[in-house]
Protein backbone atom coordinates (compact mmCIF):
# COMPACT_ATOMS: atom_id res chain seq x y z
CA UNK A 1 0.00 0.00 0.00
CA UNK A 2 2.67 2.61 0.74
CA UNK A 3 4.72 1.68 -2.36
CA UNK A 4 1.66 2.37 -4.29
CA UNK A 5 0.79 5.62 -2.65
CA UNK A 6 4.83 6.43 -3.51
CA UNK A 7 4.78 5.33 -7.28
CA UNK A 8 1.20 7.46 -7.43
CA UNK A 9 3.26 10.66 -5.62
CA UNK A 10 6.13 9.93 -8.31
CA UNK A 11 3.76 9.91 -11.43
CA UNK A 12 1.69 13.04 -10.07
CA UNK A 13 5.55 14.55 -9.37
CA UNK A 14 6.62 14.04 -12.88
CA UNK A 15 3.46 15.33 -14.87
CA UNK A 16 3.23 18.45 -12.87
CA UNK A 17 7.03 19.19 -13.75
CA UNK A 18 6.37 17.98 -17.72
CA UNK A 19 3.47 20.52 -17.29
CA UNK A 20 5.42 23.15 -16.01
CA UNK A 21 8.25 22.13 -17.81
CA UNK A 22 5.70 22.89 -21.38
CA UNK A 23 4.35 25.98 -19.25
CA UNK A 24 7.85 27.93 -19.92
CA UNK A 25 9.15 26.45 -22.93
CA UNK A 26 5.81 27.36 -25.19
CA UNK A 27 6.84 31.09 -25.63
CA UNK A 28 10.02 29.92 -26.56
CA UNK A 29 8.34 27.69 -29.23
CA UNK A 30 5.63 29.33 -30.40
CA UNK A 31 8.84 32.41 -31.41
CA UNK A 32 10.53 29.70 -32.93
CA UNK A 33 7.47 28.14 -35.10
CA UNK A 34 6.41 31.79 -35.72
CA UNK A 35 9.67 32.84 -37.52
CA UNK A 36 8.73 30.28 -39.61
CA UNK A 37 5.68 31.91 -40.96
CA UNK A 38 4.84 34.72 -43.32
CA UNK A 39 3.92 37.77 -41.59
CA UNK A 40 0.36 37.19 -42.84
CA UNK A 41 0.59 33.49 -41.32
CA UNK A 42 2.29 35.33 -37.84
CA UNK A 43 -1.22 37.29 -37.03
CA UNK A 44 -4.14 35.05 -38.56
CA UNK A 45 -6.76 34.64 -36.09
CA UNK A 46 -7.42 31.75 -35.23
CA UNK A 47 -3.77 31.23 -34.84
CA UNK A 48 -1.78 28.92 -37.47
CA UNK A 49 0.13 25.94 -35.43
CA UNK A 50 2.65 23.19 -37.12
CA UNK A 51 0.34 23.29 -40.45
CA UNK A 52 1.78 26.03 -42.61
CA UNK A 53 4.16 26.99 -45.15
CA UNK A 54 7.57 26.95 -43.52
CA UNK A 55 9.74 30.04 -45.27
CA UNK A 56 13.17 31.30 -44.27
CA UNK A 57 12.80 34.12 -45.78
CA UNK A 58 12.04 35.89 -42.16
CA UNK A 59 15.56 34.98 -41.49
CA UNK A 60 17.16 36.23 -45.04
CA UNK A 61 15.66 39.47 -44.89
CA UNK A 62 16.85 39.77 -41.00
CA UNK A 63 20.56 39.08 -42.56
CA UNK A 64 20.50 41.08 -45.52
CA UNK A 65 19.05 44.23 -43.06
CA UNK A 66 21.45 43.61 -39.90
CA UNK A 67 24.88 42.77 -39.56
CA UNK A 68 23.94 40.01 -36.99
CA UNK A 69 28.11 39.26 -36.46
CA UNK A 70 28.61 42.91 -35.14
CA UNK A 71 25.81 42.72 -32.21
CA UNK A 72 26.91 39.47 -31.64
CA UNK A 73 30.02 40.04 -31.32
CA UNK A 74 29.40 43.12 -29.01
CA UNK A 75 26.87 40.83 -27.03
CA UNK A 76 30.04 38.17 -26.28
CA UNK A 77 31.97 41.12 -24.80
CA UNK A 78 30.08 42.93 -22.76
CA UNK A 79 28.44 39.60 -21.22
CA UNK A 80 31.98 37.85 -20.99
CA UNK A 81 33.52 41.42 -20.02
CA UNK A 82 31.10 42.75 -17.03
CA UNK A 83 30.83 38.13 -15.88
CA UNK A 84 34.64 37.69 -15.77
CA UNK A 85 35.38 41.12 -14.04
CA UNK A 86 32.71 40.61 -11.49
CA UNK A 87 34.35 37.30 -10.51
CA UNK A 88 37.55 38.54 -10.08
CA UNK A 89 36.46 41.74 -7.76
CA UNK A 90 33.90 39.57 -6.15
CA UNK A 91 35.80 36.80 -5.33
CA UNK A 92 38.07 38.56 -2.53
CA UNK A 93 35.43 40.04 -1.13
CA UNK A 94 33.15 37.16 -1.22
CA UNK A 95 36.32 35.31 1.11
CA UNK A 96 36.28 38.44 3.30
CA UNK A 97 32.44 37.94 4.58
CA UNK A 98 33.07 34.18 4.47
CA UNK A 99 36.28 33.62 6.26
CA UNK A 100 36.84 37.00 8.31
CA UNK A 101 33.06 37.97 9.30
CA UNK A 102 32.21 41.19 11.39
CA UNK A 103 29.49 41.64 13.16
CA UNK A 104 27.91 43.82 9.33
CA UNK A 105 28.89 40.86 7.74
CA UNK A 106 24.87 40.32 7.08
CA UNK A 107 23.81 44.16 6.99
CA UNK A 108 26.39 44.53 3.99
CA UNK A 109 24.90 41.57 2.26
CA UNK A 110 21.29 42.33 2.96
CA UNK A 111 22.31 46.51 1.60
CA UNK A 112 24.03 45.27 -1.65
CA UNK A 113 21.31 42.93 -2.16
CA UNK A 114 18.58 45.66 -1.44
CA UNK A 115 19.92 47.55 -4.23
CA UNK A 116 18.89 45.13 -7.26
CA UNK A 117 15.66 46.11 -6.34
CA UNK A 118 16.40 49.80 -7.29
CA UNK A 119 14.18 51.14 -10.01
CA UNK A 120 16.51 51.41 -12.81
CA UNK A 121 14.97 54.02 -14.48
CA UNK A 122 15.99 56.31 -11.16
CA UNK A 123 19.49 56.27 -12.00
CA UNK A 124 19.15 56.51 -15.71
CA UNK A 125 19.57 60.21 -16.04
CA UNK A 126 22.39 60.58 -13.78
CA UNK A 127 24.12 57.58 -15.05
CA UNK A 128 23.42 58.79 -18.78
CA UNK A 129 25.39 62.18 -18.12
CA UNK A 130 27.95 60.64 -16.43
CA UNK A 131 28.54 58.46 -19.26
CA UNK A 132 28.29 61.64 -21.67
CA UNK A 133 31.06 63.49 -19.80
CA UNK A 134 33.57 60.20 -19.40
CA UNK A 135 32.94 59.56 -22.99
CA UNK A 136 31.53 56.05 -22.18
CA UNK A 137 28.06 56.51 -24.43
CA UNK A 138 27.66 54.05 -27.18
CA UNK A 139 30.95 52.25 -25.89
CA UNK A 140 31.65 48.32 -25.15
CA UNK A 141 33.80 49.49 -21.97
CA UNK A 142 31.21 51.44 -20.69
CA UNK A 143 28.38 48.85 -20.94
CA UNK A 144 31.04 46.51 -19.24
CA UNK A 145 31.15 48.72 -16.27
CA UNK A 146 27.27 49.06 -15.79
CA UNK A 147 26.19 45.50 -16.30
CA UNK A 148 29.11 44.41 -13.83
CA UNK A 149 27.93 46.34 -11.00
CA UNK A 150 24.19 45.90 -11.30
CA UNK A 151 25.08 42.04 -11.67
CA UNK A 152 27.95 42.19 -9.23
CA UNK A 153 25.54 41.29 -5.61
CA UNK A 154 24.21 38.64 -6.96
CA UNK A 155 27.73 37.59 -7.88
CA UNK A 156 28.81 38.23 -4.24
CA UNK A 157 25.89 36.45 -2.65
CA UNK A 158 26.62 33.26 -4.90
CA UNK A 159 30.05 33.25 -4.20
CA UNK A 160 30.00 33.72 -0.33
CA UNK A 161 27.14 30.81 -0.02
CA UNK A 162 29.66 28.91 -1.95
CA UNK A 163 32.30 29.32 0.00
CA UNK A 164 30.82 28.99 3.35
CA UNK A 165 30.72 25.36 2.56
CA UNK A 166 34.67 24.90 2.48
CA UNK A 167 35.87 24.40 5.77
CA UNK A 168 37.97 26.90 6.72
CA UNK A 169 40.60 25.05 8.52
CA UNK A 170 41.99 23.79 5.04
CA UNK A 171 42.78 27.45 4.68
CA UNK A 172 44.52 27.92 7.71
CA UNK A 173 46.36 24.76 7.04
CA UNK A 174 47.39 26.24 4.36
CA UNK A 175 48.36 29.88 6.32
CA UNK A 176 50.38 27.51 8.44
CA UNK A 177 52.36 26.00 5.60
CA UNK A 178 53.53 29.32 4.81
CA UNK A 179 50.86 30.20 1.84
CA UNK A 180 50.15 34.19 1.46
CA UNK A 181 46.60 35.44 0.57
CA UNK A 182 47.03 35.30 -2.84
CA UNK A 183 48.25 32.04 -3.08
CA UNK A 184 45.35 30.80 -0.37
CA UNK A 185 42.66 32.18 -2.81
CA UNK A 186 44.39 31.43 -6.08
CA UNK A 187 45.31 28.43 -4.83
CA UNK A 188 43.60 26.04 -2.37
CA UNK A 189 39.94 28.56 -2.29
CA UNK A 190 39.81 28.75 -5.74
CA UNK A 191 40.07 25.17 -7.15
CA UNK A 192 37.92 24.03 -4.20
CA UNK A 193 35.06 26.33 -5.36
CA UNK A 194 35.01 25.50 -9.10
CA UNK A 195 31.60 23.90 -9.17
CA UNK A 196 30.03 27.53 -7.65
CA UNK A 197 31.91 29.47 -9.66
CA UNK A 198 31.77 28.36 -12.75
CA UNK A 199 27.96 27.94 -11.77
CA UNK A 200 28.53 31.90 -11.33
CA UNK A 201 29.60 32.75 -14.45
CA UNK A 202 27.31 30.70 -16.34
CA UNK A 203 24.37 32.54 -14.06
CA UNK A 204 25.43 36.03 -14.44
CA UNK A 205 26.84 35.29 -18.75
CA UNK A 206 22.69 34.50 -18.67
CA UNK A 207 21.77 37.55 -17.08
CA UNK A 208 23.97 40.26 -19.00
CA UNK A 209 23.61 38.68 -21.98
CA UNK A 210 19.82 39.05 -21.52
CA UNK A 211 19.92 42.87 -19.81
CA UNK A 212 17.92 45.45 -21.81
CA UNK A 213 17.34 48.54 -20.00
CA UNK A 214 20.79 49.56 -20.25
CA UNK A 215 21.93 47.96 -23.54
CA UNK A 216 18.83 49.73 -24.79
CA UNK A 217 19.25 53.50 -23.38
CA UNK A 218 23.31 53.57 -23.03
CA UNK A 219 24.09 52.02 -26.97
CA UNK A 220 22.92 53.48 -30.31
CA UNK A 221 25.35 51.29 -32.99
CA UNK A 222 28.69 51.13 -32.40
CA UNK A 223 28.31 48.85 -29.15
CA UNK A 224 24.85 47.82 -29.17
CA UNK A 225 24.32 43.86 -28.48
CA UNK A 226 21.50 41.58 -29.27
CA UNK A 227 18.91 43.14 -27.41
CA UNK A 228 18.89 46.32 -29.31
CA UNK A 229 19.51 44.10 -32.38
CA UNK A 230 15.76 42.66 -31.72
CA UNK A 231 14.13 45.56 -30.85
CA UNK A 232 15.29 47.08 -34.29
CA UNK A 233 12.36 45.28 -35.49
CA UNK A 234 10.02 47.43 -33.86
CA UNK A 235 9.36 50.46 -36.10
CA UNK A 236 6.83 53.44 -36.13
CA UNK A 237 5.00 51.52 -38.81
CA UNK A 238 4.05 48.85 -36.69
CA UNK A 239 5.25 45.42 -35.25
CA UNK A 240 6.83 42.60 -37.93
CA UNK A 241 6.03 39.76 -36.44
CA UNK A 242 7.98 37.25 -38.55
CA UNK A 243 10.77 39.29 -38.69
CA UNK A 244 10.72 40.34 -34.89
CA UNK A 245 10.76 36.30 -34.20
CA UNK A 246 13.40 35.48 -36.27
CA UNK A 247 15.60 38.07 -35.17
CA UNK A 248 14.73 36.62 -31.29
CA UNK A 249 15.60 33.10 -32.40
CA UNK A 250 19.13 34.24 -33.88
CA UNK A 251 20.12 36.26 -30.91
CA UNK A 252 18.55 33.52 -28.12
CA UNK A 253 20.14 30.92 -29.80
CA UNK A 254 23.66 31.06 -28.32
CA UNK A 255 22.37 31.42 -25.02
CA UNK A 256 20.17 28.26 -25.40
CA UNK A 257 22.95 26.58 -27.04
CA UNK A 258 25.28 27.75 -23.53
CA UNK A 259 22.74 26.43 -21.33
CA UNK A 260 22.18 23.32 -23.09
CA UNK A 261 25.83 22.12 -22.84
CA UNK A 262 26.44 23.28 -19.41
CA UNK A 263 23.41 22.36 -18.07
CA UNK A 264 25.14 19.57 -15.75
CA UNK A 265 27.63 21.76 -14.20
CA UNK A 266 25.07 24.91 -13.89
CA UNK A 267 23.19 21.82 -11.66
CA UNK A 268 26.03 20.75 -9.99
CA UNK A 269 27.15 24.37 -9.22
CA UNK A 270 23.52 25.26 -7.75
CA UNK A 271 23.39 22.35 -5.58
CA UNK A 272 27.11 22.87 -4.60
CA UNK A 273 27.31 22.49 -0.72
CA UNK A 274 23.60 21.38 -0.35
CA UNK A 275 24.03 17.80 0.62
CA UNK A 276 26.77 17.18 3.28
Amino acid sequence: MARSVTNQRKTINTIAAWAVGLLIFFPILWTILTSFKTEGQAIADPPVWFFFDWTLENYAVVQERSDYMRYLWNSIIIAGGSTVLGVIIAIPAAWSMAFVPSKRTKDILLWMLSTKMLPAVGVLYPIYLLFIKLGLLDSRFGLVIVLMLINLPIIVWMLYTYFREIPGEILEAARMDGATLKEEILYVLTPMAVPGIASTLLLNVILAWNEAFWTLNLTAANAAPLTAFIASYSSPEGLFYAKLSAASVMAIAPILILGWFSQKQLVRGLTFGAVK
